[in-house]
């Protein structure tokens, strides 16, 4: 299992690598063409703000398990963010990625599940473009009001961090409020910072977005805005999604190895243990019937 999961790790790992930078940078286009329109009458249906009454989150687990605590750290961090949106008085739905989580939400009569969605492996752009499909009708059609991901997010080959990322809308603020005007953004979409304000603590909050440069005074759309944003935004959407699947892969992949690593090890030390042990009382055994034998002999004579 270990010399498996190693040889496909390397293979999940390119890909996530390899796809950053595009979709760093796609988000950071998207984010400054979306900044720059605001002044202009631009009605595009992915980016429209309005006040959260229902949070859809799509749940990225592992199908197999023997990979350590991967799969329960990130339904802990499911099940969290669904507390949370409780106590926000907000309501919620869970579109459900891989077997376990399928496994474990088919259990709980008390979370509502829109879709399950089961892995074919490595993820591809097909794949993605199913769930994306299912969260653009979602949103466009108001059933929900905003979309978060939760999956592990790929750091190295032994961390991985479940995160919590929001997918739609795509906010130039960087927030969102339910009717009530309160921020029902995750505490993992912003970064806290601890600080000391005359001797006590205190928590700074900083937005975390992506910083997109000025678009180029050169630059000309000759297509109308709208229809970019049109055309981009499932470009977005795939690529989200597609990036999110491999980084739970690869993180799954490491988990995996890493686990059988230690379960190998952990056998290596139990044998080396047992094989004391079986030496010891076989050498005590040896030793009783040499005296046994030693003690006969006395006996006679």
């Amino acid at each position: 299992m270990k010399l498996v999961s190693a040889a496909k790790v390397r293979r999940a790992q390119e890909a996530v690598i390899n796809g950053r930078p595009f979709t760093e940078a796609l988000v950071e286009l998207l984010y400054t063409i979306n900044e720059s329109l605001q002044c202009d009458d631009v009605d595009c249906p992915l980016t429209v703000i309005r006040p959260v009454k229902k949070v859809a989150l799509v749940v990225i687990t592992g199908d197999r398990g023997l990979c350590g605590s991967f799969n329960s750290a990130v339904i802990k961090k499911a099940e969290s963010r669904i507390s949370n949106l409780k106590g926000l008085g907000l309501d919620y739905t869970v579109i459900s990625v891989g077997k376990k989580g399928n496994s474990y939400f088919s259990r709980k009569d008390d979370v509502s599940v829109e879709r399950f969605v089961e892995g074919v492996g490595f993820p591809t752009a097909k794949e993605a473009q199913m769930i994306a499909d299912d969260v653009f009708s979602l949103f466009v059609t108001e059933e929900v009001d905003k979309v978060e991901l939760v999956y592990t997010k790929f750091v190295s080959l032994v961390k991985s961090d479940p995160v919590i990322r929001t997918l739609l809308p795509l906010s130039v603020r960087g927030e969102v409020f339910d009717v009530n005007g309160n921020c029902v953004d995750a505490v993992e979409d912003e970064l806290f910072m601890l600080t000391t304000k005359e001797g006590k603590l205190a928590v700074e909050r900083d937005k975390v977005r992506v910083e997109g440069g000025p678009i180029s005074p050169l630059m000309q759309f000759e297509q109308d805005p709208v229809q970019i944003l049109d055309a981009m935004m499932p470009l977005y959407l795939n690529s989200q999604i597609l990036r999110a699947l491999q980084e739970s892969l690869a993180s799954e992949l490491a988990a995996r190895m890493n686990a059988m690593s230690n379960a190998t090890d952990n056998a290596v030390e139990l044998k080396k243990n047992l094989s004391i042990v079986y030496n010891r009382e076989r050498q005590a055994k040896i030793t009783g019937e040499i005296l046994e034998i030693v003690a006969g002999a006395e006996a006679l004579t």
